[in-house]
């Protein structure tokens, strides 16, 4: 049979084998072996030698971090009293990705709601939320109270969250605020004890690490750290006598028109401060209220011319340098003494005087030739070894260190005008440090804003014979006839010194006065020294006599009542008969 004759099926069976082609065989295995370590390499490399970010990558979606709240450390007075505390709050914040993966802002009346409670603008809120659809975090409002987080629950709007945080509330409100100041929004402290001691009353959250699956469940603690609140601040004051001495200033700022008034109450025997307060003064409890101007604690940051204030401190320094003695008299004159091109007048004539009635009668005059009899760096060394023109050891926020004269040439005029209060400035809180010395026996101790639990023993800068002289002298100014008589307690020795000075102006004085009362009691056994000031009073009366001792006299009867101070013997007994 022919090949032309041959069936199509046989010669589809006789047809050629493909041949098998080597170099395109080992191409190909080499391709995939190339590959294969390509993949090894690249698996070693991610897991052996940068195994790092592979787990960076995982931890970000799985791994969780959360922190345990702890509370800030309570500040209490001397008594326990509680001046400011941790209460706990909800800050309330928003995920825009849940809000918009389910409804977004579709509820209006909802959210409209939201925004109320909040107390933020409806508008502002829905478009702080439209424009940031993409974040899963956003603050909408701080430190929410219980009620307000109640309110929010029941709205069930989703991506809303709340997380528990703290805030500062201050149970005493504007009768400390200067003292204790006040915290920021993230708790730590920026104003008063707050500030100063903010350290050591900040808290240490504690930390918990967990491993989330994609639904949401912790599958794995990893680590756990316990959180440590903050410690306890006990401070030295009492505050009942600050109440006390709050509402007195405040009320005397008031009845006078006065821009301000300080009062600063020490322990005569520790340094420790009583009370210190300031008006006006404002509500820590409302942000609102955080006003610059209101916030300042004046006893420790504004300076004045101490005025006659400091004239215990001239006899004191006279007694020191052998000028004079307790025996000594004094020729003022007509009460108009001629010095160079100035005058140096006293406000009532004296005469011949000792120095007890130089003191009485506040003269001018007198305590000018005290000072004039002697180097004018005895009477600034005095001044300045009693605490005059220093820090008051407080070590508080702002405290102003006050003007003290440095001069290589003084005029007589100037020596004068020292002695009786002006050409230096001090604050309320270091005159009333000044008598603290004065009345301790001449030992000046720094001030301490915190209760103690060893008093410092101080130094003794001045004799304790002279100290207790001019201390008895000053008793003498709160009998009848005396400049303080109205700081006078019945029942108790009290002594006391007055001032008045003109308000210092760019480029001399102006019109305005500050008046204020210095003093200690009782005389007998000094335990407290307090200094009052009334800044700028209004109308006819502006004496420190008229406007600040009534309010010396007030504050001081109801410390040393409150204190348990027995009165003296003596003066109880004619005050009764008296009766």
């Amino acid at each position: 049979m022919s090949k032309q004759k041959q069936p199509a099926a046989q010669r589809n069976i006789t047809k050629k084998v493909p041949a098998f082609i080597r170099w395109r065989f080992v191409f190909v295995c080499a391709c995939i072996a190339m590959a294969l370590a390509g993949l090894v390499a690249r698996a070693a490399y991610i897991q052996v030698i940068e195994p790092d970010k592979l787990r960076q990558e995982g931890d970000m979606r799985s791994l969780r971090v959360k922190a345990l709240p702890t509370a800030r450390g309570m500040i209490t007075d001397r008594n326990g009293e509680s001046l400011a505390v941790s209460v706990p709050v909800k800050a309330v914040w928003a995920d825009p990705v849940q809000i918009f993966k389910h409804g977004g802002l579709a509820d209006k009346e909802k959210w409209h709601a939201l925004a109320d409670v909040l107390e933020l603008d409806r508008n502002s809120l829905l478009k702080r939320l439209s424009d940031n659809q993409s974040k899963r975090f956003i603050y909408l409002q701080r430190q929410v109270g219980p009620a307000v987080t109640a309110y929010i629950k029941n709205l069930k709007l989703p991506g809303i969250g709340m997380k528990m945080e703290s805030r500062r509330f201050y149970p005493t409100g504007e009768v400390s605020a200067h003292l204790v100041g006040v915290t920021g929004i993230d708790g730590h402290g920026l104003e008063g004890i707050e500030s100063r001691y903010d350290k050591w009353l900040s808290s240490e959250p504690g930390k918990k690490t967990f491993r989330k699956d994609r639904y949401g469940r912790v599958v794995e603690t990893i680590a756990f750290k316990e959180g440590q609140d903050g410690k306890t601040l006990g401070l030295s004051i009492d505050q009942r006598l600050q109440a006390i001495s709050y509402r007195a200033i405040k009320q005397a700022v008031a009845d006078y028109r006065a821009r301000s008034g300080s009062l600063v109450m020490v322990d005569v025997n520790t340094g420790e401060v009583l009370a210190m307060v300031n008006a006006p003064s404002y509500n820590p409890n409302n942000r609102d209220d955080l006003k610059t101007f209101k916030m300042r604690n004046r006893a420790i940051t504004d300076v004045f011319e101490p005025g006659s204030t400091v004239k215990p401190f001239v006899v004191l320094a006279a007694l020191e340098n052998h000028v004079a003695d307790t025996s000594t008299v004094i020729d003022t004159g007509s009460g108009l003494m001629q010095i160079g091109g100035a005058r140096v007048r006293d406000t009532s004539k004296v005469g011949k005087a000792d120095l007890r009635q130089i003191l009485k009668k506040s003269s001018n005059i007198g305590v000018s030739k005290l000072s004039l009899a002697m180097p004018v760096e005895a009477l600034l060394g005095l001044y300045s070894s009693t605490g005059l023109g220093d820090f008051s050891g407080l070590d508080l926020v702002g405290e102003s260190s006050g003007l003290f004269p440095s001069r290589r040439r003084w005029s007589d005029f100037e020596r004068a005008t020292l002695s009786f209060g002006y050409g230096l400035s001090v604050t309320p809180v270091q005159l009333a440090r000044a008598y603290a010395t004065l009345a301790s026996g001449g030992v000046n101790r720094p001030l301490s804003i915190v209760k103690t639990k060893d008093v410092v023993p101080g130094k003794q800068v001045v004799s304790r014979k002279y100290a207790d002289t001019v201390l008895d002298m000053l008793e003498s100014v709160t009998e009848k006839g005396g400049s303080a008589h109205r700081a006078k307690i019945d029942g108790y020795r009290v002594g006391a010194k007055t001032g008045t000075a003109k308000v210092a102006v760019s480029g001399g004085y102006s019109d305005e006065y500050i008046g204020y009362t210095a003093g200690v009691a009782p005389i007998s056994n000094p335990r407290i020294a307090m200094v009052v000031v009334i800044n700028e009073p209004q109308g006819d009366q502006y004496y420190g006599g008229q406007v600040a001792a009534p309010v010396f006299s007030e504050v001081m009867k109801s410390a040393l009542q409150i204190l348990n101070i027995a009165p003296d013997a003596g003066l109880q007994t004619a005050h009764k008969v008296n009766n």
